[in-house]
């Protein structure tokens, strides 16, 4: 095909709010350099990554919920998921899916023509497993929110599926963050987890990659969506936030909880695991600063991980689940591209279910 030279992309300007997004229809259409290819975007899921990067909402300087608004004080130094500045005008977007369209020098030919999903970790490939060497997709480098996107060609997996664009748009960083605190959490057969914020991305996640585990599964979502909640297949659903959690699980042995929630109802789901149990975080959208009673910590003798940088093979795993059939899209909603503000906007309202997806 035909690269045009500019493209239209929808651009990062500062931290703030969503009038910190510029839509812009002739923005340098990128080059692929070394070891890059050029992704002509099919679609690009949205994740709580761009909101809190957005507003700077990864600075210890701020300590409320995730709200998808302008913060008062966000530090300068710290505003970013890795704790690092961030360079702007930025493109945001971890979840790209498209056709490969032009490889650089040294990338593989092959993949031209091939529909790939890209990996949203960013990595060393002379020490691929060093944490302290990592960047994230859309963060670090520009990202899929346009008609165009580099990557590094090892971080692309072609992908065989008869899914659309747009529904392969919701796993990459839902699922591969799910799968990486289930592994971090070495959850396995004779496990019952329990998932706050089960009708999220993650949350959706969780429970169906839980289930392939082999593990009992307790879904946590808002009345209103607990139908769409129960396609996933747990074996139990309960309310948001039920006022006794003991009493709600009744005899339920709580061995995992796996939590992208955290937020005032924290120690309730510390107090209900099993002795020897295990919690998983990766995200706290109702609120970083929570409550912590040691005691239950240690006489419990419970295990806490958290999981944010994750295996290079996790999302390869994620592929090939998909490719077998074996995990099922939850897409909520699609935008164009330019109205990104209010497709974030739906995002951090929380009223669906899923994922939300932008397509150029």
């Amino acid at each position: 095909m035909t690269i045009p030279p500019k493209m239209k992309a929808m651009v990062l300007m500062g931290h703030g709010g969503l009038d910190k997004y510029e839509w812009h229809e002739d923005w340098l259409t990128p080059s692929p350099g070394p070891m890059e290819v050029l992704i002509r975007v099919g679609a690009c899921g949205l994740n709580n990554t761009d909101v809190n990067t957005r507003t700077g909402w990864y600075s210890k300087a701020v300590s409320e919920a995730t709200t998808g608004g302008a913060y008062a004080d966000v530090a300068e130094e710290d505003p970013t998921w890795g704790g690092r500045p961030l360079t702007f005008p930025r493109i945001q977007g971890a979840d790209v899916v498209g056709i490969v369209v032009a490889v650089g020098e040294g990338a593989d030919a092959t993949l031209i023509g091939r529909r790939v999903m890209v990996n949203g970790w960013l990595r060393d490939w002379d020490d691929p497993d060093n944490m302290d060497k990592t960047g994230y997709y859309g963060s670090e480098c520009d990202g899929g929110f346009a008609e165009f996107a580099t990557a590094d060609a090892r971080n692309v997996v072609p992908v065989d599926s008869d899914l659309s664009d747009a529904a392969l748009a919701t796993f990459a960083c839902s699922y591969s963050t799910a799968e990486g605190m289930l592994s971090r959490a070495n959850v396995g057969a004779g496990d019952t987890v329990l998932v706050p914020g089960a009708s999220g991305g993650v949350g959706g996640a969780l429970v169906q990659l839980a289930k392939l585990r082999g593990a009992r599964v307790i879904a946590m979502a808002s009345e209103a969506k607990h139908d769409e909640v129960a396609k996933l297949g747990p074996d139990r659903i309960l309310p948001r936030a039920p006022a006794d959690l003991r009493a709600a699980l009744g005899d339920e042995k709580v061995t995992v909880v796996a939590d992208v929630v955290g937020g005032p109802c924290w120690p309730r789901l510390i107090d209900i695991l099993e002795r020897g149990g295990r919690y998983t975080c990766s995200g706290a959208i109702a609120g970083p600063i929570v409550e912590f009673d040691l005691r239950t910590f240690y006489l419990r003798d419970l295990t806490f991980t958290g999981s944010t940088v994750l295996s290079p093979q996790v999302f390869e795993n994620i592929v090939r689940h998909i490719e077998q059939g074996r995990l099922q899209p939850v897409l909520a909603a699609t935008y164009p591209l330019r109205e990104l503000r209010e497709a974030q906007q739906a995002f951090i309202d929380k009223t669906h279910t899923g994922n939300i997806v932008v397509i150029p």
